[in-house]
């Protein structure tokens, strides 16, 4: 009884229940008593009125207090109803429209089940989701790009390609991407956390940017073409994007639409092996890169602006986006102009070895606190998830590149080094898993 009194959420409810509960329990056990004794007592009576008034206001008072504790009340993370814009942790939201956009796309339009307002986003960010797929031991994390923008958000779209087994090996087809392909539908639910990430269009600039894509990398740029056409038309951008023929190519309906609405935004599509029936529906045959930078946009950047110095976004395959990185590099243009993204392992750098070893004798002691496990790392055992993967240990994580901070966890004692500066915001004492190394000859993780 006392705990159905303390998930009583009104106070004053509660505190009128907890009352009553309280008094009752005194004074039925005492007037029981007086008439077994002495029916004509004054004085007990008397008692029995006193009491039952003092067990109550007692009652009142701790049912005051009796609520949750605030330790209490934050154990679930998921979010059961709202109103409010912003959230955290988990949500529910329920899938509004399932479209098909291509032959390997599809988008999902997310609305929360509760109802609430939902912020807006800064274009180029992406949400993370959360997924119970049967035969999986738990819940499957993944994080993709939004892909669409409006000025007053009322719902959210994830636009999904379905990932292939990769040829010539015994990989597995995407696990995620072909649940939501197969087995998401209208009106199923699913959860989400708030939209996060760095790989943002600041829409206020004026400098011009360059939106490069290939694939299904088209996402974020989509998010930025219309955001810059609804609040800075005045901007040039110039968009570029890849696929191998237009039966792949999704969202080009909708992308020269926005051209259309915005002459500032230049499209330049370029198929790699073009079918009969696309011809009119893209400029150039062959791949995206840094010669079709130099000779399509760089000569009109020149004209409008007198300069071809601008933003440089890329999002695509991780051979697509290291191949124009490099050529950016070697063709000028400085690496803090050149942002990207990507949820797959692009090249690492190359990471120092433990302080005070060598590269052929370092063995660094791995301790996994809550597994209960202390384990030697060596170079070839790749990442800190990596190593817990091979090892039987399984924390959460998403992208694997340092997006979207899903791997977080503390580490209190030793360091690490990075493959890739972490994209996702780091928290004091922590460490991304999905992207570090062991630095030192001992670290502890909180995992």
């Amino acid at each position: 009884m006392l705990e159905d009194i303390r998930q009583i959420s009104n106070p004053f409810v509660r505190a009128i229940t907890s009352g009553f509960f309280l008094s009752t329990l005194v004074t039925i056990p005492a007037t029981a008593a007086i008439f077994l004794v002495n029916l004509k007592n004054e004085s007990a009576y008397k008692f029995i009125f006193y009491a039952s008034i003092a067990s109550a206001t007692v009652g009142a008072m701790g049912g005051l207090a009796a609520g949750k504790s605030k330790s209490e009340t934050s154990k679930s993370p998921l979010v059961e109803a709202g109103g409010g814009i912003d959230w955290k942790d988990w949500r529910k939201f329920v899938v509004d429209r399932k479209v098909k956009e291509s032959e390997s796309i599809t988008s999902f339009y997310l609305k929360p089940v509760d109802g609430g307002m939902i912020p807006n986003f800064t274009p180029g960010q992406f949400l993370t989701i959360q997924l119970d797929i049967p035969e999986q031991s738990k819940p499957v994390i993944r994080t993709y790009s939004l892909s669409d923008y409006i000025e007053s958000t009322s719902h959210y779209r994830l636009s999904i390609k379905r990932e292939p087994a990769p040829p010539d090996t015994i990989a597995p087809a995407g696990i995620a991407s072909n649940f939501m392909h197969d087995h998401v539908h209208e009106s199923s639910v699913i959860l989400a956390k708030p939209p996060a990430g760095k790989f943002v269009l600041d829409v206020n600039s004026s400098q011009p940017a360059v939106l490069i894509s290939n694939g299904v990398g088209i996402t974020p740029m989509i998010s930025m073409a219309k955001a810059a056409g609804l609040l800075n038309p005045q901007r040039h951008i110039w968009f570029l994007h890849g696929a191998r023929d237009g039966s792949l190519h999704a969202f080009r309906d909708e992308v020269n639409a926005i051209a259309v609405s915005n002459p500032n935004l230049h499209i330049v599509y370029c198929y790699s092996r073009p079918s009969l029936t696309d011809e009119g529906n893209y400029q150039h045959k062959g791949y995206v890169d840094v010669d079709l930078i130099k000779n399509v946009v760089a000569p009109e950047m020149q004209n409008f602006y007198g300069s071809t110095d601008a933003e440089y976004f890329l999002c695509g395959s991780p051979s697509f986006m290291d191949s124009l990185r490099d050529g950016l590099r070697e063709w000028g243009v400085a690496d803090n102009k050149v942002l990207f993204e990507s949820f797959a392992k692009t090249k690492p750098k190359k990471v120092e070895q433990a302080q005070g070893l060598t590269q052929e004798h370092v063995s660094i002691e791995v301790v996994f606190s809550k597994s209960g496990k202390t384990l030697s790392w060596n170079p070839k055992d790749g990442t800190i998830l990596e190593f817990a993967e091979a090892n039987d240990i399984y924390p959460d994580h998403s992208c694997r590149v340092g997006v979207c901070g899903t791997c977080m966890c503390k580490i209190p004692e030793g360091d690490v080094d990075y493959e890739e500066t972490p994209t996702a915001s780091v928290d004091r004492g922590s460490v991304l898993i999905c992207i570090s190394k062991p630095k030192t000859a001992r670290v502890v993780l909180d995992i």
